[in-house]
């Protein structure tokens, strides 16, 4: 069971409440959990892009982030760094970047957006099983081209200028 902190929708922690996954239905209104995303871009200016799992939502498509939910206790910093770890193999030296947040009430989500320039082996990518199947580099104009069928939020377009 994942165990999520609330938040309002102005980012504050709500104490002594407590969400859980699954359970988003039950979520009353103005009350969400903390999300964060991580656009990696590569030293050489590329992105990495990460194919979800067919089990998941959107199964196959290409998102242009890592990241997930917030465990109870953690920052939206640490959300990400782990996260990021989980899902790629990266760490970095480099601080991530927050460049971005938005609540949404559909989903109940408290959104943190990331940005990591790295200078790691794009050849030492790890997959998370369950949550990625592939992953590959691409530029500013590939991601363009493929935009139908890559899931990148608008916060995280309007970053890279597309």
């Amino acid at each position: 069971m994942e165990i999520w902190d609330a938040y309002d929708k102005d980012f504050n922690k709500i104490e002594d409440m407590t969400l859980i996954r699954g359970e988003e239905a039950s979520i009353p209104v103005g009350i969400y959990h903390l999300v964060c995303n991580i656009l990696v871009q590569h030293k050489d200016g590329t992105y990495l892009l990460m194919q979800r799992d067919p089990g998941k939502a959107y199964p196959l498509l290409w998102e242009a982030s890592a990241g997930g939910s917030a465990l109870k206790g953690e920052s939206a910093y640490e959300s990400a760094v782990r996260e990021l770890f989980e899902e790629t193999g990266i760490r970095s030296e480099i601080p991530l970047k927050e460049i971005s947040r938005a609540a949404k009430d559909e989903t109940h989500s408290a959104y943190v957006d990331f940005f990591i320039e790295t200078d790691c082996d794009k050849d030492s990518v790890v997959l998370q099983e369950g949550e990625t199947v592939d992953y590959r580099w691409v530029t500013k104009e590939e991601l363009i081209k493929m935009r139908d069928k890559v899931l990148i939020n608008d916060r995280l377009k309007k970053y890279i200028g597309i």
